[in-house]
């Protein structure tokens, strides 16, 4: 081959991978197993083009029936130092790879986690009140931000919807969900982002916000360098960095931005680790790296939820080593898993089983997905699957969905609660599951509803719920009531003059005399008591008023008190003396009144 026909093969393969590079945006860094493979493949090309093919190592030649065939001369000079540069770049490759697995560093794999802290369940797991549970779930959020685009003529043609990601922006549990471009010419025409991004409350499916004030310029799915990996890559020092899970949040500002983690490998090309993350400004690009230690407060987790199942997994598979073929001791993460919040911090849940089992948990691990700290709660119990089953099974005739479960501390016990849905994906009931028996069971059409109906299966079943505590009553005139919609049921809040510093939460539907109630009423209420000052009703009556039923208004009045036997030669008196003897009421006054002025007259007669 000619030297100048060498040189633009040369450059057009270079081209070539250059284009690549900016299409792709792919980690370059050799360290990883991508930036690996990247680098072997373009040597690989180079060499194929320079020693094989342009030094005539190997022809390419085609026949008269136009069929083309390979053929290698190694008689050529330089071809075996092409093949000898070939199995160098994959041998090094491939065994990198091979020394890599578990087999050669399997206590890598099982304490990259690092040793969980044995817990208390109750004592680390802050309760919840009841109007803080989250009852929105990823894909509810996702319905309840399409129906909000839909609201707006114009914006659904537009937009479609990114991933929505949980999280707390200002003390507040939210879904944010990004709105991006629809397509090609959608992106042409609004250069300077979509319209901005929907926050969806976690806790109330009634409370949904547009907000429009920051247009999303930098999204996943753009177009040329608004693309948000190949901005990143190419434009802000990410071509040679370790880097996953892309996740839209806002600071508390509601400013939108990107946050990437940025890990590396602990063993060769395994063992993801976080090392930190870079926060990219979704409107203008800006971009900063920050390690672990060293985050902006409103950033609510660093570490990759696939990162963390996949080292709860390593843990409990290599528990004894690498040749455990006994299982001894061996356990795995439950079918699933959730993101929870306690208090301010963000943590991974899921359930833990033995190898073999499907329904039974023998504990359960917490991970806080910033510092990576985990938690175990030995306590042996039914899998978040197992939970579900039993609640649709509760409400089987309905043919309803269980959300994925979420475990809270009520009453001092674990305890799954989940939402029941229809098929069109709305929230039809509520249910709490007994963690320790999941044949335990309470349903209701609100939160408060199902809460009484599972206090009472436990209850029934002596398998109390109230540790330390019991139920309370109070009884007292009020001195303020409200009531508040929460989706589509109403809780009354209310507070007695002599209670001014407890708030009892009360269902719709637990009497009808609450939207009769006024201040100043007097009324006894039945509750459980609780350390947040916010008690839940388990009964209520308003002593101002009494119902009775129809049958009882209209009862005949209950017979005459009778007289006593006249004694002989005593006249019967008539006229209306006659009719006093007789006992026949006449008047308003009390027929005991009425039977004694009869005496008087028996006894004046005689």
């Amino acid at each position: 081959m000619k030297k100048k026909t060498k040189l633009l093969l040369n450059l057009a393969l270079t081209l070539f991978f250059a284009v690549m590079i900016i299409v792709k945006g792919p980690n370059l860094n050799p360290l990883y197993s991508d930036g690996a493979f990247a680098w072997c493949f373009i040597f690989s090309a180079y060499v194929v083009l320079n020693f094989l093919i342009g030094l005539g190592g190997i022809r390419i030649t085609t026949d008269q029936a136009s069929h083309m065939s390979v053929s290698v001369d190694k008689n050529v000079k330089g071809i075996k130092t092409g093949f000898t540069l070939l199995i160098i770049f994959w041998v090094l490759y491939f065994a990198a790879t091979v020394i890599s697995m578990p087999l050669f560093n399997y206590k890598a794999y099982r304490d990259q986690l690092g040793q969980p802290e044995i817990s208390e369940f109750t004592d680390t797991v802050q309760p919840l009140a009841l109007n803080q549970l989250p009852v929105v779930d990823k894909a509810l959020a996702r319905e309840l931000a399409d129906k909000k685009v839909g609201e707006n003529p114009g914006l659904g043609s537009q937009v479609v919807l990114g991933t929505p990601v949980i999280q707390k922006v200002n003390d507040k549990l939210v879904w944010v969900v990004p709105l991006e471009h629809s397509g090609f010419f959608k992106w042409l025409k609004n250069l300077d982002g979509s319209a901005g991004y929907i926050i969806v409350s976690a806790t109330d499916v009634s409370d949904v916000d547009l907000v429009t004030d920051h247009k999303i310029k930098y999204q996943e799915n753009a177009y040329l360098l608004d693309d948000l990996n190949r901005h990143v890559r190419l434009f802000e020092g990410g071509l040679f960095r370790g880097m996953t899970d892309y996740s839209f949040e806002l600071d508390d500002d509601g400013v939108p931005y990107w946050v990437i983690t940025t890990y590396k490998n602990r063993w060769l090309f395994s063992l993801p680790e976080a090392s930190g993350v870079a926060i990219v400004n979704a409107t203008t690009g800006e971009t900063n790296y920050y390690d672990v230690d060293n985050l902006p407060e409103w950033v609510d987790r660093v570490q990759p939820e696939a990162f963390i199942m996949q080292q709860i997994q390593n843990q409990g598979a290599y528990v004894h080593g690498i040749f455990n073929f006994s299982n001894q001791d061996k356990f795995r993460t439950s079918q699933g898993n959730i993101i929870v919040y306690n208090g301010s911090d963000c943590y991974l849940f899921t359930g833990l089983t033995s190898v073999g089992s499907d329904e039974s948990a023998i504990g359960f691990i917490m991970v806080d997905m910033v510092t990576k700290e985990p938690k175990m709660y030995q306590m042996s119990g039914a899998t978040e699957m197992a939970a579900q089953q039993s609640a649709q099974g509760k409400v089987q005739q309905y043919g309803y969905t269980a959300s994925f479960p979420m475990i809270i501390n009520l009453d001092g016990k674990a305890t799954y609660f989940m939402t029941l849905k229809d098929r069109a994906g709305l929230i039809k009931q509520y249910a709490f599951v007994s963690v320790s028996n999941y044949t335990n069971v309470g349903t209701g059409e609100t939160i408060d509803s199902a809460l009484r109906n599972f206090r009472q299966v436990m209850g029934s079943s002596n398998d109390g719920i109230i540790t330390g505590q019991g139920a309370k009553e109070a009884e007292g005139k009020v001195y303020r009531i409200a009531s508040e919609a929460l989706g589509e049921s109403i809780t009354y809040k209310l507070i007695l003059k002599e209670k001014p510093n407890q708030i009892f939460t009360i269902s719709y539907d637990l009497s009808n005399e609450l939207a009769l109630t006024e201040p100043g009423d007097r009324v006894k209420i039945s509750y459980m008591a609780s350390g947040t000052g916010i008690c839940i009703a388990t009964a209520f009556d308003n002593l101002e008023f009494k119902q009775i039923s129809e049958d009882e208004e209209t009862a005949p009045a209950e017979p005459p008190v009778p007289l006593p036997p006249s004694s002989p030669g005593s006249e019967v008196p008539d006229g209306d003396e006659a009719e006093g003897a007789s006992g026949i009421q006449d008047s308003d006054e009390p027929a005991v009144a009425e039977s004694s002025e009869a005496m008087e007259s028996g006894s004046s007669a005689e």
